[in-house]
This record gives C-alpha cells, structure tokens and sequence, in this order.
C-alpha cells in the first residue's frame, strides 16, 4: 500500500487527536461508539467493519493480492484504534478478537443491550420519581435535573413542556395551591423558570 508523506502526515496528526476520545468503559456505549466511527471514518479505515477479507484463491492476480494486503494492513490500524479505546480492563477482555469487525460487533451486541437497559431504568426513574416534604424542593429539582442531564448523554430528547408539567406533578403535598396556581397560568413556562419559581417561593 503506498502512501504519500503528505497523507501519512494526515494520519498521524488524525491518530493524535484520539487521545481526546473518552475511553469506553461500559457506561454510553452509544456516544463512545459514534465518536470512534467518526475518527475510524476521518482516517478513512472505517470501512473494513462492513467489508469483508477479500478470500484468497488459486492464481489470483497481482491486485487481488494487494487488496487482500491492504485490507489487512486497514484492519490491523482500526482495530489498534477501538483497543485503544477501551479501558484497561476492557481491553484486556477483548484484545484476542479476529477482526476489527468481529470486535465492533462484539463491543456492539453486548454494550447496545445494555445501554436500552439503562434508557428503560432512567425514564422508569425519572417517571416514579416524588418529591417529599420535609426536604429542600430545590435540592429535589437538582436530582431531577441530573435525571434529565443523563437523558442527554444517551441522547434522549423529551419535549421540556411535558418535562416542566410532570415536574409541577412531582412536587409535594404541602406545596398544592402554588401547584395548583402554576398548573393555571396561561404562558407555558420553561424549565428554568419553573426553576426561578421554586427557588423564590422556598
């Protein structure tokens, strides 16, 4: 495979911005995967996981040859980068795979599932969640809060009217007639301003 000084350089500087990637350590499996396709896309390797090894056969030309070298050489650099990727214990797990596809495959099949177990685990939290009395209903906002930072990382999108609306549903007892009032009003509020309301009548 021939590569010019100008391409070759393309690559290491594309290979030294991989230390900016996150390691995977089983948790968003999603986001983690579709930043390395990005980078295995930028160093233009990608395509070995939906490619198959061209087979080997009886007097095959010159060029057959080749490619099969290529796509071996390809392989070889995507799979040291999903590697790198892992973390140590991770990488420990999955460093004796085959091919570059038989390990995203692997990675994908095991963490995918568990990442829609993890989306399952945090609407059902975030559904049942109640606030109490007796505790700071700001400090209670900030849980929820972080419930629907986590709904980002795995990229889920919920409408913020109906997240300001289960909010408003969440509050405790003692807190009725401001739920009442705000249930009410004619103007749709936003979550920062269903924040400004909380803060200011605790």
């Amino acid at each position: 495979m021939t590569t010019t000084t100008h391409e070759s350089g393309t690559l290491r500087e594309l290979a030294s911005n991989f230390v900016k990637l996150d390691w995977f350590d089983g948790g968003n499996f999603q986001r983690w995967q579709k930043k390395m396709h990005f980078l295995l896309s930028s160093l233009k390797i990608a395509y070995v996981l939906d490619t198959l090894r061209p087979d080997e056969t009886e007097n095959e030309s010159i060029a057959v040859t080749q490619e099969r070298q290529k796509w071996n050489n390809i392989d070889y650099m995507c799979m040291g980068h999903i590697l790198n990727g892992l973390s140590d214990g991770l990488f420990n797990t999955y460093q004796n795979k085959v091919t570059a596809k038989e390990l995203w495959d692997k990675l994908e099949t095991r963490y995918m599932t568990e990442d829609v177990t993890s989306k399952k685990f945090l609407v059902s939290h975030f559904n049942n969640y109640q606030m109490v009395d007796g505790r700071s209903v700001m400090k209670q906002f900030r849980d929820i809060e972080k419930m629907l930072n986590q709904f980002k990382q795995y990229d889920m999108k919920m409408d913020e009217m109906i997240v300001v609306s289960s909010i408003i549903d969440k509050l405790p007892l003692f807190w009725k007639d401001f739920k009442r009032s705000l249930k009410h009003k004619k103007d749709e509020i936003s979550l920062e301003a269903l924040a400004n309301h909380l803060c200011i009548e605790e």
